[in-house]
């Protein structure tokens, strides 16, 4: 499929209809200079998800879609269990639940500047980032399983966080359904000492100052206010949610044969979702959910400690937290009528709007915050739900900038010390353990942020609140 085929329904949505063994159209939100720069790969991808079995309504590509392992990354799909629904591995990826927290401080730039160098220093120091980086934290077979059935909740029930933090987290910071013992013994192991870690790639531990104000009453709702100072943690499940989508992938290769499934492409291996393997996998997924959901609890809390020795008044107040892989079960409307659907979102969050009842109680009227990570040293944003998601995605939003760029391409063109003094001259100070990674990274190698989020909201996605300019960043 190429992009002289799209179709234009409005300013910034495409349509590439149904042809060959594709069972519904492919859509693409995205502006004409968006459109024009994704990938072939990415128009290719999406409409091999449209030929999936059981794919209801349409498979949906977000503003900052690019090319990933079988679906785009930015792709939405929802699968009907009743019309031989699948599951796909590829439609999750490997960071499973790799998503953004962010926190409310209470304090504004001028503060966070009298004390930014020392504390950049100590959350480096503090906080474990880098490829095969490990915590102090070890976890023996029962702690592990216990971790993977509870998430945030069990987190917090260690003495890593409080009982508030969890009411503004998806599920309340435990997916139901959990099968540690879907998980095998090499992904646990693992992960036995890599919680409270970021890990490496586009992970990071950011401060970051409300520099703009878009919707005022929305952002007062958030706690939001012009100058004021967040943190946000982007990362996710590490080693073990890699572990489970590898092995996974390989099952599903079978399973897919056996089912009798005919794969436009090997990377979208999948089982049905009745299926031993299909059920198996998703008791696995959600316990990677679990596995990154603790993470940035325990994230959470090694921050409010660095925090506390600089600001002891300081609070630092789950504003809420999002996942951007996963795969849940939902109610939607399709055609006419409510269905019980597996959604898909890899590299895309939900943006439930007001009034859904998933939200907590605190956001029913403004809709669901939507927190959308910029790429390193460029703005990020917070947006809220809207209705019209409901019915143009699954209720789904973008969830970053999106690469434009690979990184061995990146790492020709910039190099880490490069970066990091460019960006230190514009007052944003970076740590990280790899000089490469930076250059991999640099916010030159992603799409414009700016334009991304506005095309989002354009398209009736999400609704802008605020936009975030960042003052350090802890960088794996």
């Amino acid at each position: 499929m190429r992009r002289e085929h799209l179709e234009r329904m409005t300013d910034c949505a495409w349509r590439l209809a149904p042809t060959g063994r594709m069972r519904v159209p492919a859509i693409f939100y995205a502006d004409e200079t968006l459109i024009h720069g994704m990938d072939d790969k990415v128009f290719e991808q999406a409409s091999n998800v449209a030929s999936l079995p059981g794919i209801v309504g349409a498979s949906y590509a977000m503003p900052d879609a690019h090319w990933g392992y079988g679906f785009p990354i930015g792709g939405v799909a929802a699968f009907d269990p009743e019309q031989g629904g699948i599951v796909s591995a590829g439609g999750v990826g490997f960071d499973i639940s790799c998503g953004v927290r962010t926190l409310l401080t209470g304090l504004t730039r001028a503060d966070v500047e009298r004390v930014q160098h020392a504390l950049a220093d100590a959350l480096y120091a503090d906080i474990p980032a880098g490829v095969g980086s490990r915590g102090a934290i070890k976890l023996n077979a029962r702690m592990m399983d216990r971790m993977l059935a509870g998430g945030a909740a069990w987190a917090v029930d260690q003495g890593w966080g409080e009982d508030a933090d969890l009411a503004r987290i998806e599920e309340h910071g435990c997916v139901k359904q959990a099968e540690p013992a879907a998980v095998s013994a090499h992904a646990k192991e693992r992960q036995r000492d890599e919680m409270g870690t970021l890990g490496s790639g586009n992970h990071y531990l950011e401060i970051q100052e409300v520099d703009e104000v878009q919707d005022a009453a929305i952002a007062a709702g958030f706690g939001l206010y012009r100058g004021a100072v967040v943190v946000s943690i982007h990362c996710g499940s590490r080693g073990l949610g890699h572990q489970i989508g590898t092995e996974f992938l390989k099952t599903m290769q079978t399973a897919a044969l056996q089912a009798g499934i005919q794969l436009p492409d090997r990377e979208l291996a999948c089982a049905p979702i009745e299926s031993p393997v299909g059920q198996s996998y998703l008791g696995a997924m959600r316990a990677g959910i679990n596995c990154a959901l603790a993470n940035r609890q325990i994230i959470t809390h090694l921050t409010r400690q660095v925090f506390s020795r600089f600001f002891p008044d300081a609070r630092l107040e789950v504003l809420y937290d999002v996942s951007h892989n996963t795969c849940k079960l939902e109610e939607h409307s399709v055609d006419g009528r409510r269905r019980r659907l597996y959604v898909h979102r890899k590299g895309a969050t939900r943006a439930f709007g007001p009034g859904h009842a998933e939200l907590p109680e605190l956001y029913r009227e403004t809709g669901q915050p939507v927190l959308i990570g910029g790429s390193m040293g460029t703005a990020s944003y917070i947006l809220a739900g809207v209705e019209s998601s409901e019915s143009l995605s699954y209720s789904s939003a973008c969830h970053g900038a999106g690469r434009n760029m690979s990184r061995h391409q990146a790492t020709r063109t910039w190099k880490g010390r490069q970066v990091i003094d460019e960006l230190a001259a514009r007052g944003i100070l970076i740590r990280s353990p790899s000089p490469r990674g930076v250059a991999e990274e640099a916010p030159g190698a992603y799409k414009d942020v700016d334009t991304v989020v506005r095309v989002a909201e354009r398209a009736g996605l999400a609704r802008l609140v605020a936009k975030l300019r960042p003052l350090i960043c802890i960088k794996g």
